[in-house]
Order: C-alpha cells, then sequence, then structure tokens
C-alpha cells in the first residue's frame, strides 16, 4: 500500500500552461495521476473578464482537456468558502490595518499547499504536483528537506513557498523546476496538443476586478472608509487623503496632492485614520522584524548571513538574521532599502537554497 500511494499523484491543475506540462511530465514519470482543479472564486458572478485571471470556467474547461488528453481523471474541488476564509478577509484586513497583503502566498499556504494536501491524502496520494517554478532536494547531513530556487531564475517562485513543512516538501513534486526557460514549456505543451499552449499567465490577483483593491474592498465590506489628513513627518497637514485603503507605503501616483518636490507614502496610521508622507529618502528601513517564521533549514541559534528578498519582484540584498526568543526574526540590512511593507513576506536565501521566511510586521526607518 506504501508503494502505491508513493507512485500516486494529485496534480493542482489551474488551466494554464504550466501546471498542465507538470500533470504531462509526472504521468511520464510513471505516476498514477488525478487532476484537480480548485474552484476558489466566481469570476463570472463578478463581471471579471475572463482574460487576465484564474478561477474563470474556461480554467476549469482547460484543465479538464488537458486531464482527458492524458487519459487521467478530473475532479472539481469547491473551495470558495474556505477562499473567503483564509485569503480574502486577509486580504481586507490587512488593508483595513495599514498593512499590503499578498494574498497569492495566502492561497498557496492554505488552499494549495493544505486544504489540496488534504484531498490528497483521502484519495491515497503521497505526492502533490504543482506549476510552480522550484525545487526540492533532500539533504542527508540535517536530515531535511530543502526548497531550492529554480533553474530559470527570471521565473523562480521559491519566495512564495517559503511557508512549506517537511511533511509538504516531502511530498511536493515541482516538475517544472529544472526548466531552462518558459519558451521550453510552451513548446513541451505544443507538442501534446494541449488546448491551453499558448495561453497567457495569469497576472492578476484573481478576485480584483481591474486591480481596484479599494473598489473590492468598499464591496466586499459594504464599509464607506472615512477621509483623513495627509501629514508630513512633522505633523504638518497636506492635504486630505481618500480612505487609507487606496494607499501603500512606497506610493507616489494618485495621492492628488501639489507639493514642491515628489512625497511618497511612508506611513499609514489607522487608528488615527492618517497618511504620512515624506520625501523619497524616508522611505528607507535598515531592520524589519517577522512573525510566523518558518525556517526550512535547521533553526539557528545565533544570527546569520544570508540574502533576503522582500517582495516577490525585489533582488535580494545580503542582510543579517537574528532569531529573537519569541521566535520572531530580525533582519539588518547592509544598506538601507526602498518601501520595507508590514504585510509583505520576507524570505532568507543562502545562494539557491531558500532557508526561511516570514511576514513583515514592523519596520525600522534609517
Amino acid at each position: 500500500m506504501a508503494d502505491k500511494q508513493k507512485k500516486r499523484a494529485l496534480i493542482a491543475m489551474s488551466g494554464g500552461v504550466d501546471s498542465s506540462v507538470a500533470a504531462a511530465l509526472m504521468v511520464e514519470n510513471g505516476y498514477d495521476c488525478i487532476g484537480a482543479t480548485m474552484k476558489l472564486f466566481h469570476n463570472e458572478d463578478a463581471g471579471i473578464s475572463q482574460g487576465h485571471t484564474c478561477c474563470s470556467l474556461s480554467d476549469v474547461e482547460d484543465a479538464r482537456s488537458v486531464a482527458y488528453a492524458l487519459n487521467i481523471p478530473h475532479y472539481v474541488f469547491n473551495f470558495t468558502d474556505d477562499f473567503s476564509a483564509q485569503v480574502i478577509r486577509r486580504f481586507v484586513t490587512a488593508y483595513e490595518a495599514g498593512e499590503t497583503p499578498n494574498p497569492c502566498i495566502d492561497c498557496n499556504r492554505h488552499l494549495k499547499f493544505h486544504r489540496l494536501y488534504d484531498r490528497a491524502a483521502v484519495l491515497d496520494c503521497g505526492a502533490v504536483a504543482t506549476g510552480h517554478y522550484a525545487r526540492t532536494a533532500y539533504d542527508e547531513k540535517s536530515g531535511r528537506w530543502l526548497l531550492k530556487k529554480a533553474r530559470n531564475t527570471a521565473k523562480d517562485q521559491s519566495y512564495a513557498l517559503y511557508f512549506l513543512s517537511q511533511k509538504q516538501l516531502a511530498a511536493a513534486r515541482f516538475p517544472l523546476g529544472d526548466f531552462a526557460d518558459k519558451e521550453e514549456v510552451r513548446a513541451f505543451a505544443a507538442k501534446h496538443h494541449f488546448v491551453n499552449a499558448a495561453k497567457h499567465d495569469s497576472q492578476d490577483i484573481c478576485f480584483v476586478p481591474n486591480g481596484d483593491y479599494a473598489a473590492f474592498i468598499k464591496q466586499y465590506t459594504g464599509k464607506t472608509y472615512p477621509h483623513g489628513p495627509f501629514i508630513d513627518e512633522t505633523g504638518r497637514i497636506l492635504g486630505e487623503h481618500q480612505g487609507i485603503i487606496r494607499y501603500t507605503l512606497g506610493q507616489r501616483r494618485g495621492l492628488g496632492l501639489s507639493c514642491p518636490q515628489p512625497m511618497y507614502v511612508c506611513k499609514i496610521l489607522p487608528a488615527q485614520n492618517t497618511v504620512v508622507l515624506s520625501p523619497k529618502q524616508g522611505l528607507y528601513s535598515q531592520r524589519l522584524i517577522a512573525g510566523e517564521f518558518n525556517w526550512i533549514v535547521p533553526a539557528p541559534e545565533k544570527s546569520i548571513r544570508i540574502t533576503a528578498k522582500t517582495r516577490y519582484r525585489a533582488r535580494e540584498t545580503p542582510a543579517k538574521a537574528e532569531p529573537l526568543p519569541d521566535g520572531t526574526v530580525r533582519v539588518i540590512f547592509d544598506t538601507p532599502q526602498r518601501a520595507v511593507t508590514p504585510g509583505q513576506a520576507v524570505v532568507l536565501y543562502d545562494g539557491e537554497i531558500v532557508v526561511g521566511g516570514g511576514v513583515i510586521r514592523t519596520t525600522e526607518s534609517v
């Protein structure tokens, strides 16, 4: 039974080309595969275009078509309630608290690598495969599974997977991790005559129409978010903001102010309903504290040298990470970093290995 379970895999199939190729590779590698598409949000009900999001009816049909071509069963799991509780509500709460969340990481953490793993266990699947660009390896010396960057560093998605537990890493399969580039993936899909071989990548947050976060939050909560003051770092009133949910750290555009020099959002104070602005130099932070921290490598007892990323598209930068007694981690950058934002993830690296990561809670300016 154990061997049978080991060779049976549940494949997360979004309807995109990446997860379709991942499914095909798992079949080629001898796994008994089951395709699964997670229904997370009703795009059509919200009037969202299917063009650049996931979760649409056409995405489900594309996934089903690929599963049929691969001669594997395909299921659709309705996780809309879980998605609302674990992703959308977190998204809304974070903006109301003056933070900038990363809903794609929350979706990975709570849906793809939690609820889907639960279904995998029910279906006797010992492996779960996704279309993420990342790699895993087992380290004999430490007796732990490691998460590594993808071979194609331009497509690497290890930043969004820092939360994976040892149990999850042991079961995770990332068949695209060794692909050199995206065109190689598309060529593989075209060779297999997949309907989505030329399908563009999803870019938007699936539940936010046209990227208008504030409009979505107002519709979702039914609340009216009051206007309040823009102030500078001395407390001088510069103007009136349109509700704190409309702003994020580092923002310059859309402030509606005329100032003698460019001004940027440097703090959001929900309790005072106030947005603090500063010139560019006020955006830089030397330190941060991260909570909900997950060490993938053995947790160090003292500070270590690493590189760190504070946003998905950000470059890694040299820093020191120091574990604190309360389980949080202090990260001290060698050079000040721009717009380090509470609510985002900080992920630590040692070369191609993900050391660990957590959620940015507080920052300390230069």
